[in-house]
């Protein structure tokens, strides 16, 4: 019975931290759920070692990376991933080139979904790779929209020669905020350009819609064209994710 009952309890902080809009403090969290704080912290610290909840800077928690893998196995079951795909598969065969799908998850930036166009140059970070928040256009997405989903301490990395320093990473990241697309040239790696979009629902960001390409392929004056189809994707994936769209 008391097994029983400490299994409910981690349940109960689960769901909680699912649903709550920020991440809580121990003492917001057990008020919230009526337990002692004592309890919240015993429940959070065994949760926390399966990775299925995190700590923020403040070290308030949030659901976990653990999550993930906890009864799908793989990242292709997340609902995101299963609403986007066949969106990927339709604009990557039209456009021609690589679209990927990435979100934050434990405050690192991963691919979720990659669907490779048919050109032969195809765009290389591979599904479940990690990308850098401050060089990459999710990266700014997310810096743009949800800048408390990723740690930003590579936001000041320098990758190549056209890594934005700080204060021209602000200005595009305020561009980003504005127009509601992000872009990057070589910033990352030499010769790889890419526009990204963000998934929403509602006002939250949930995930981005990229396609990146070679940049001789991917010029300076193609970036607002392919942007509005990348948004018209990502719009599609927000879509599916709330049933208005088969």
């Amino acid at each position: 019975m008391e097994q029983s009952s400490a299994v409910e309890k981690a349940l109960d902080v689960l769901f909680h931290l699912h649903g709550s809009p920020e991440p809580l403090g121990v003492t917001a969290l057990g008020r919230a759920l009526g337990m002692p704080k004592s309890s919240a912290h015993r429940l959070l610290g065994a949760l926390g070692r399966r990775g299925l909840v995190e700590q923020d800077a403040r070290g308030r928690y949030r659901p976990g990376i653990g999550l993930v893998a906890l009864g799908v196995g793989t990242l292709s079951r997340e609902p995101v991933v299963e609403a986007a795909r066949p969106v990927l598969e339709r604009e990557a065969e039209s456009l021609g080139e690589t679209l990927f799908l990435a979100a934050a998850r434990a405050g690192r930036i991963h691919i979720l979904d990659k669907c490779e166009g048919p050109g032969f140059l195809r765009a290389s970070p591979r599904v479940g790779s990690e990308v850098p928040v401050g060089a990459t256009a999710v990266g700014k997405l997310h810096l743009a929209f949800a800048p408390e989903q990723v740690a930003d301490g590579d936001a000041t990395s320098r990758f190549t020669p056209e890594t934005l320093g700080t204060r021209a990473l602000a200005r595009d990241v305020a561009a980003v905020r504005e127009r509601g697309w992000a872009s990057n040239r070589d910033e990352w790696q030499a010769g790889l350009s890419a526009v990204a979009a963000p998934v929403l629902l509602g006002e939250r960001l949930i995930a981005a819609v990229a396609a990146a390409a070679p940049s001789a392929r991917l010029r300076e004056a193609d970036l607002p064209s392919v942007a509005e189809r990348v948004r018209s994707a990502a719009a599609r994936v927000s879509a599916r994710l709330r049933g208005d769209a088969a």
